[in-house]
């Protein structure tokens, strides 16, 4: 090897190095539990069927009349009227993505820069969420909602 610079042979190897690193991220992270999570955040959003299509979401009774109930793993807001009819919504803020935590006199709220949806519409009533939560089609059978 001479003095003058970088190798023909050293520039080979690195390029194999970074092929062969490229690779196994994309299987390790193809394999996580985020890859799973993305699925779901898009049945929530109304992008795609995801895994939840057609499960049990909660029971009618956990949810309560002109209240709601957030479920954290389906990404999803359950909205119950003061019957028995609920309207689902996505847990993912339409600002920035993060998810929703808390309900409060109404409104569904979000923590990273405090967005407030109305829980009847999803429609925002302050903060900086430029759109309404997207709504997630649910049915109620029997006892039970479900995706639909």
């Amino acid at each position: 090897m001479t003095d003058e610079g970088v190798s023909r042979r050293s520039i080979l190897v690195g390029a194999a190095v970074t092929s062969a690193a490229g690779v196994a991220g994309y299987a390790v992270a193809a394999s996580s539990d985020a890859a799973g999570a993305k699925s779901i955040r898009a049945a929530a959003n109304g992008d795609g069927a995801g895994d939840a299509a057609g499960t049990r979401l909660a029971a009618l009774a956990d949810i309560p009349a002109g209240g709601g109930l957030i479920l954290d793993e389906a990404g999803i807001v359950l909205a119950r009227t003061d019957g028995d009819e609920v309207l689902a919504f996505s847990a993912t803020c339409t600002h920035q993505g993060c998810t929703v935590t808390s309900i409060e006199d109404g409104v569904i709220v979000c923590p990273c820069h405090f967005s407030r949806f109305d829980l009847a519409t999803g429609e925002p009533v302050s903060g900086p969420a430029p759109r309404p939560l997207p709504p997630v089609t649910v049915e109620v059978r029997g006892p039970d909602v479900f995706t639909s």
